[in-house]
C-alpha cells in the first residue's frame, strides 16, 4: 500500500498474476564487513530526532545482517508487461470470490459497523483485503526492520526507506505490533491490507479496541483501516466507482482517460451507453473512461471512487481488479465485453493444473503453487516447443488445452 508504496505491483499481485519475464540478475555480492553496521550507526540520530528512542533503535539493529536479496528484487525490471487478462484472470477468479463472499458473512457485524463509521461498502473493503493479502493468508514474510534497513542502507531510494524504517521502529517502540509478528513484503508493506509503515502511523485504525491498531493479527483493524485510507483517498458513499460501457463502432478513445473526466451528459452526446443500451446516470458525476485493452476490449466509466482505489496502488490494473472483484462479491457477472485475445488468462486453480501437468511431463519446477516462477516459465517454454506454439514461457487457456490433451 500506499500513495508512497514503491513496491510496483502490490505483493498479493506478484504472487497472484503470472509475468513471464527476462531472468532475475545475478545475486547482489554482500556488502563489505562493517559495512551496514557503519551505515546504521549514522542512522542513529536522525531516528532519534522524528522520535524514535536510543532503546528502540539499540534494541532492533543489535546484530542486525542485511538481507540483500531485497536489492535484487528492488533492481529487477520484468522484461515484459503482463496483459490485463492475465493479470485479472489470477486476482478476480472464483475461487477469491467465493471465499470472499463468505468472509463477507463471517465479518458482517465489523463490516456494518465499517460502513456507519466511514461509509465504505462492506464489498469493497473485502475486495482490498482479497487483493492485497489473499484474505490474510499471503502476509509475507521479510523481518520488516531487516528489509527497511537494508534498503535504507544500499540500492536506490535510501531516503524514502530510511523514513518507512524509523516509522517501522516507532510501530513497534509503541507496542501496536509483536516484533516476531512484524512480517511483510520485501519492500515493508505488511498486514490483511498490506500498509506501508508511515501510512500505518497515518490512517491505521483501532477497530477491535483493544489499544492497538494491530494490522497482522486483527482483521478488525485492518478492515476498518482500508475503509478510512479510502475516505481519505476522496471516497464517496453516494457513488459506485464505476461500471462497463458500451462504446458506439469506431469510437475514438484517443486522450480517454481516468483522469479526464467528463460530464454523463457528454458520453452520452458521444453515444456512450450502459451494456444494455439503456441511457447513462444522468446523476453519477463526471466520469473518465478507461479502456485497459483498447477500444476493442471491455470499457469502463470511472468516476471519482476507482481515484480512491487507485490511490491505494498507483496502477490502474490494480484499481480495476479490486473494483471488478467488488462487483463479484455483490453478485456481479465477469465483464460482459471479451478481452481482444484468443488466449483468454488462467486463473489460480488453473495454474496449478499447467503446474501439476508440467510435473507429470517430467519437469523439475517445485512446488505446485499456482506461482509461475522461472523453473515453470522454463518448462512452459520447453512443452511450447514440443506441442509447436509459440516458445513465450506464458501460459494461456491454449497450452493449458493442448497439455490436457497430451
Amino acid at each position: 500500500m500506499k500513495e508512497t508504496r514503491y513496491a510496483l505491483p502490490l505483493l498479493a499481485a506478484l504472487l497472484a498474476t503470472s509475468a513471464w519475464a527476462q531472468s532475475p540478475p545475478p545475486p547482489t555480492p554482500p556488502p563489505a564487513p562493517q559495512e551496514f553496521e557503519n551505515c546504521l550507526k549514522t542512522l542513529r540520530a536522525p531516528a532519534r530526532a522524528v522520535g524514535v528512542t536510543e532503546e528502540t533503535f539499540s534494541r532492533f539493529t543489535q546484530g542486525l545482517q542485511p538481507d540483500m536479496s531485497v536489492i535484487d528484487k528492488l533492481n529487477y525490471q520484468p522484461e515484459f508487461r503482463t496483459a490485463i487478462w492475465d493479470y485479472l484472470a489470477g486476482l478476480v477468479d472464483e475461487q477469491r470470490v467465493a471465499e470472499g463472499q463468505a468472509l463477507l458473512a463471517l465479518h458482517a457485524d465489523t463490516l456494518k459497523r465499517v460502513q456507519e463509521r466511514y461509509g465504505v461498502d462492506p464489498a469493497t473493503v473485502v475486495a482490498v483485503w482479497g487483493v492485497e493479502s489473499n484474505f490474510g493468508q499471503t502476509l509475507g514474510k521479510s523481518p520488516l526492520v531487516q528489509s527497511l534497513g537494508t534498503l535504507s542502507c544500499f540500492g536506490r531510494r535510501q531516503g524514502y526507506f530510511r523514513t518507512e524504517l524509523f516509522a517501522s521502529m516507532r510501530i513497534l517502540q509503541a507496542g501496536h505490533i509483536a516484533p516476531e509478528r512484524f512480517v511483510g513484503s520485501w519492500a515493508g508493506a505488511f498486514g490483511h491490507t498490506q500498509f506501508m509503515p508511515s501510512t500505518f502511523e497515518r490512517l491505521a485504525v483501532d477497530f477491535d479496541g483493544d489499544g492497538k491498531a494491530n494490522l497482522m493479527d486483527s482483521a478488525p483493524d485492518a478492515l476498518a483501516s482500508t475503509a478510512n485510507f479510502l475516505v481519505k483517498a476522496g471516497w464517496r458513499s453516494d457513488q459506485p466507482w464505476g461500471f462497463e460501457v458500451k462504446l458506439p463502432r469506431d469510437f475514438n478513445v484517443n486522450g480517454e482517460g481516468r483522469r479526464t473526466k467528463r460530464p454523463m451528459s457528454d458520453w452520452t452526446e458521444r453515444g456512450v451507453t450502459r451494456l444494455d443500451g439503456s441511457t447513462l446516470p444522468a446523476n453519477a458525476g463526471a466520469a473518465g473512461l478507461l479502456t485497459p485493452a483498447g477500444a476493442q476490449g471491455p470499457a469502463f466509466l470511472v468516476l471519482r471512487n476507482f481515484d480512491a482505489i487507485y490511490g491505494y496502488n498507483a496502477s490502474e490494473s490494480y484499481g480495476l481488479a479490486i473494483a471488478h472483484l467488488s462487483d463479484r462479491l455483490r453478485g456481479g457477472a465477469p465483464f460482459a465485453t471479451p478481452w481482444p485475445t484468443d488466449d483468454p488468462g488462467l486463473s489460480r486453480a488453473e495454474r496449478r493444473e499447467v503446474q501439476t501437468l508440467l510435473i507429470a511431463r517430467g519437469h523439475d519446477i517445485g512446488e505446485v503453487d499456482g506461482m509461475l516462477g522461472d523453473k515453470s516459465r522454463s518448462a512452459i517454454r520447453l512443452e511450447q516447443e514440443r506441442l509447436g506454439q509459440e516458445a513465450s514461457g506464458r501460459a494461456g487457456q491454449k497450452l493449458l488445452k493442448s497439455l490436457r490433451g497430451h
